[in-house]
């Protein structure tokens, strides 16, 4: 399917200003691109470093003009702010203690967004970004980006199209093992790295990191939010002060049972995020290193293989699918579909149209403080050994 919606109806690409992802960063480049897949965005303006020579130097190597590369955010949004051709749409890649100020900044200048996640570093930060977003009116993605793949929106759909029955149990996992040891920082040969440093990156690395991947998936292909947790957060590596475990036993709104296990200390583990979903009357599998096919379980039934772009694929699929059977489409396809339909979302804004609901499976705002609700109740469990409430009616 064609993502383009920008130049199609806006008459020209949408204007991209990116802050973080600079040299030595992974997930930059990763935006960058998404952004540029499906022809919707230009990137015209950028601060990829917190030095401002090396901020301004990246900038031009990655091809944005010079008076464009900026060495500040706040030089950005005013320098942008005084164009006549400024940049529509920021997105923000930077460690997580300052996502809420930027994010601020962006919305008092009528900018839409494109978050990394977690939201924030603590649930009141993210709430007041809900209300700040409501009250400008403009688009909010967070990017929760393995919701972009097709299988993954297959899974959603056929949950809520009762394929499988009401939903009875979850179990979800990510399990990584680039930490099964203590890093340089940790051993004291380097500075550390600031995911290790909870007042940037939050109150629990595992959890904000990777748990609320976890998280927003269970939530998302199983159409409803958590309602309590019952966790156990830890570090299991010894010498380590930043959480790397956490197990979670979880409930459903409508009472289904839920399993979460997210560590980045599973010795030899490459990357492991999975999810299962049963109902009453079959189940799903999806594996996210193989995902262009995902399981189903029939009760009485011989199980399928639904494969990406095949038979039985439903529409909300194959709107996120780009190319045929057969040619694997993987997580840089699904990172460009929530920038592809943000697109047409705010393309729609900007027009004064509503956009097309089927453009709007991209994690929210409201999204990123029900994570952010998450980690403080899995937090308090882990504490006090008892189950916490989750809700949070936003």
């Amino acid at each position: 399917m064609s993502f383009n919606s920008a130049r199609a109806k806006l008459g020209r690409r949408l204007r991209l200003g990116v802050i973080g992802g600079g040299p030595g960063s992974f997930i930059g480049e990763v935006h960058r691109t998404a952004a540029r897949l499906d022809d919707n965005f230009e990137v015209v303006a950028s601060v990829l470093s917190s030095d401002p020579q090396r901020s301004r130097a990246a900038g031009q190597a990655i091809g944005i003009a010079a008076d464009r590369a900026y060495d500040t955010a706040a030089a950005m949004f005013e320098g942008e702010a005084r164009r006549a051709d400024g940049m529509d749409v920021v997105a923000i890649m930077t460690p997580n203690d300052s996502h809420h100020a930027l994010c601020c900044a962006a919305i008092e200048r009528n900018l839409d967004i494109i978050c990394d996640k977690p939201l924030t570093t603590n649930l009141e930060d993210a709430l007041d970004l809900v209300a700040r977003v409501r009250r400008a009116g403009i688009v909010f993605c967070h990017t929760f980006n393995y919701t972009g793949f097709p299988m993954v929106r297959q899974a959603r759909a056929m949950v809520r199209d009762g394929d499988i029955g009401e939903v009875r149990m979850v179990q979800v996992e990510y399990v990584q093992g680039h930490n099964a040891g203590l890093n340089a920082g940790e051993r004291g040969e380097a500075a550390a790295a600031w995911r290790m440093q909870p007042e940037k990156t939050g109150a629990s690395l595992i959890l904000g990191d990777i748990g609320s991947h976890a998280h927003h998936m269970a939530c998302f292909v199983g159409n409803q939010p958590f309602d309590r947790v019952c966790a156990d957060v830890a570090a299991v590596v010894p010498g380590r002060n930043a959480d790397d475990y956490a197990g979670v036993l979880f409930r459903l709104a409508n009472g289904a049972r839920g399993v979460m296990w997210v560590t980045q200390a599973g010795a030899g583990a490459v990357h492991g995020l999975h999810f299962r979903v049963f109902g009453a009357v079959g189940g799903l599998e999806w594996f996210q290193e193989e995902p262009n096919q995902l399981r189903y379980s029939r009760l009485g039934e011989p199980a399928m293989v639904f494969e990406r772009h095949g038979p039985g694929i439903k529409p909300d699929a194959l709107r996120a699918s780009r190319i045929s059977i057969g040619h694997p489409e993987g997580f840089q396809e699904a990172f460009a579909t929530l920038y592809a339909e943000a697109a047409e979302a705010i393309v729609a804004r900007r027009l004064g149209n509503k956009p097309d609901p089927a453009a709007l499976n991209f994690a929210t705002v409201e999204d990123g403080a029900r994570t952010m609700k998450f980690i403080d109740a899995a937090l308090e469990s882990s504490r006090s050994g008892k189950w916490a409430d989750c809700n949070l009616n936003v």
